[in-house]
């Protein structure tokens, strides 16, 4: 069998995993969580066939092309269902179901006790398929149908317990959110198609340096707009911590392998249209570092630890935005980043989730301290991951956030500086941050007290269902980044698709690293100083008008509410008002008019003989007269 004939089965195996569990019925509760996990490593082992036959290739020749069938064959509008696996999409592949799978041998134990496992793991068979095929697809309405399947599937699972209210509004508002986004996906395609005459990626990209600028420039932007939706990036990043409501698995493969990776790789891959249009790759630039900050900001001030971790990601992602909006400068550096942090972000939320299954789900991190005693295996991996994100050297994240750290400053002018600053000031929050989430959870006292019922939390080690794939995922964030960074195999690897400049930094690599050490000590000393040498307080205090608005993701819903629903509202009011009083008041107007001209005229017809006669007397009289005076005249 050819190498190409198996691109389809790594989107076929976990699509007939999730038409299996959704469609088999209860017969299948008991063996439905390892069918899931079975046909999601099948994929993942599809994929290492792949990926070996790939690095058998010389770099110019590893694209392989799958064409299945014409999906729309009209004149001059033709889409085909045509798969691509090059050096970008196998990483994507290897990321989506590598991690992918880990997190379903995981969700085993994690979901042990829930009625419905068998449907979560369809639904997340159903996710690791739609993510497939937005990666793996040859042209961008097909990448649509794979995006449209990420956000279906990100509502079933982000809404998995439905009976709590809170979890049913959060995915609702996760999909109406993302569906402003993708607003702009279905834009930017109808311009390609009315531009280049096709959405294939082969066309539009070899005719992207011949189209104006104007037109890329909006093309760019909507994309943009796609990948702030689906990324958790500003504006449209307020639905990322209400996901939280959804099982701690999901959360893991939201923000680790799918969902909020997808928009660093629509950008990526349209690199061609954003390197023609510098007006839009400025925006991305500074989307991401604006991001990165925000996102930043919201993890300091979080005691749910789930929301802590949603914080980081926004923040992390805004990084591989800022390195993609670099251009060839930041391309490989965005997706490096994405594959490290995709390791050390899944081990997090795991690890996260392993505490929690251990205090009887709590997940304020006031209720917790001390339980690195009582948890040793998720201290340690959680801990490897919490030193791989501040970048903590010889881990993933010095490897790879420096590498963006570089690039910004790479970028050169006042640009450059401005978003090398942005990029160093995140890494110091971070390093902030993600101490306190340390200290919170593992260090000191005891905090837990009795819940309302009574129960005191027994906090216990997770079984090794779970903490298998949590130690695999820690190794990642140990060695990845320098694995990656061996005689640049990483940026060797992507080139030849994403291509790379070294651009022009006013810093050497030494300075700039330098900087970013002093940035991380200032944030892990200033974490320790307030959560490591003081005790704990049940209840936050009040603290700064910044701390406040931060626990409420910086009033990011008042915004909208304030913006958008009371402004919808008003517009609404005000069209009906406008429909009432102008349109209907036309319509109306017009119809009474002629009902009361009818109604006069109506006096006139009043079956009486005598009145016809006048009145044909009266007329015949008038004839009479006009005619002789114009005689006269």
């Amino acid at each position: 069998m050819n190498a190409e004939n198996l691109i389809a089965l790594l989107i076929a195996a976990p699509l007939l995993g999730a038409a299996v569990l959704l469609v088999g019925g209860r017969r299948l509760d008991g063996v439905g969580h390892w069918i899931g996990t079975l046909l999601s490593t099948t994929s993942f082992v599809f994929g290492v066939i792949l990926f070996a036959d790939l690095l058998g290739k010389n770099p110019e020749h590893r694209t392989l092309m799958q064409h299945l069938y014409t999906w729309v064959p009209v004149a001059g509008f033709q889409a085909d269902v045509t798969f691509r696996l090059d050096q970008l999409s196998m990483t994507f592949v290897l990321l989506i179901t590598g991690v992918g799978s880990l997190i379903h041998l995981y969700s085993v134990g994690y979901m042990e006790h829930d009625e419905r496992r068998r449907r979560f793991f369809g639904y997340l068979n159903l996710f690791l398929a739609a993510m497939l095929l937005l990666v793996l697809a040859d042209n961008y309405l097909l990448l649509y149908v794979g995006w449209e399947g990420v956000g279906l599937a990100s509502y079933l699972l982000i809404g998995f317990w439905q009976h709590k209210p809170s979890a049913a509004t959060a995915a609702k508002k996760a999909f109406i959110v993302n569906r402003v986004g993708d607003m702009g996906l279905s834009i930017a395609i109808m311009l390609m198609f009315a531009t280049f005459g096709t959405f294939a990626f082969g066309p539009v990209f070899a005719h992207a340096t011949g189209a104006s600028e104007g037109k890329l420039t909006a093309i760019g932007l909507m994309l943009l707009l796609a990948a702030c939706g689906k990324s958790a990036q500003v504006p449209l990043q307020s639905w990322l911590g209400d996901a939280m409501e959804g099982p701690t698995p999901v959360s893991a493969l939201i923000h680790a392998a799918t969902m909020v990776t997808a928009g660093v790789y629509l950008i990526v891959r349209s690199g061609a249209i954003f390197n023609a249009a510098p007006d839009a790759q400025l925006v991305v630039t500074v989307v991401g570092a604006v991001t990165l900050l925000f996102g930043a900001i919201v993890g300091c001030a979080k005691d749910d630890i789930k929301k802590a971790l949603a914080g980081s990601t926004m923040s992390q992602i805004g990084y591989m935005i800022l390195a993609a909006g670099l251009g060839p400068i930041g391309y490989v550096f965005a997706i490096m980043h994405l594959v490290t942090h995709g390791f050390f972000k899944a081990g997090l939320f795991l690890g996260a989730g392993s505490v929690m299954h251990g205090m009887n789900d709590e997940v304020d991190m006031r209720k917790y301290g001390g339980l690195r005693t009582y948890m040793p295996v998720t201290f340690i991996t959680f801990g490897l991951g919490y030193l791989a994100i501040i970048g903590f050297p010889g881990l993933s994240g010095f490897f790879s956030k420096d590498k963006i750290i570089e690039a910004a400053f790479a970028k050169g002018g006042t640009e450059g500086w401005i978003l090398g600053t942005c990029a160093l000031v995140g890494a110091a929050i971070t390093a902030f941050y993600m101490t306190r989430v340390m200290l919170m959870t593992f260090f000191g006292e005891k905090r837990w007290q009795p819940d309302e019922h009574g129960h005191e939390p027994h906090p216990h080690e997770s079984p090794k269902v779970m903490t298998i794939p949590m130690i695999v995922l820690a190794v990642g964030s140990v060695f990845a980044g320098g694995f990656f960074s061996i005689g640049d195999r990483f940026l060797h690897w992507l080139e030849p698709i994403t291509g790379h400049s070294e651009g022009n930094s006013p810093l050497s690599a030494a300075a700039v690293t330098g900087a970013t050490m002093v940035c991380l000590i200032i944030g892990v000393g200033i974490a320790y100083l307030q959560y490591g040498r003081r005790p704990v307080p049940a209840v936050a205090p009040r603290g700064s008008l910044l701390t406040r608005a931060a626990r409420r993701d910086l009033l990011q819903d008042d915004f909208n509410h304030v913006v958008l629903v009371r402004g919808g509202e008003h517009l609404t009011r005000s069209l009906v008002y406008v429909d009432h009083t102008l349109v209907d008041g036309v319509v109306n107007g017009t119809a009474a008019g002629f009902g009361g001209l009818s109604g006069r005229l109506r006096k006139l017809q009043n079956g009486y003989a005598r009145s016809y006669a006048v009145s044909m007397f009266g007329g015949a009289a008038l004839l009479v007269a006009a005619t002789l005076l114009m005689r006269a005249v």
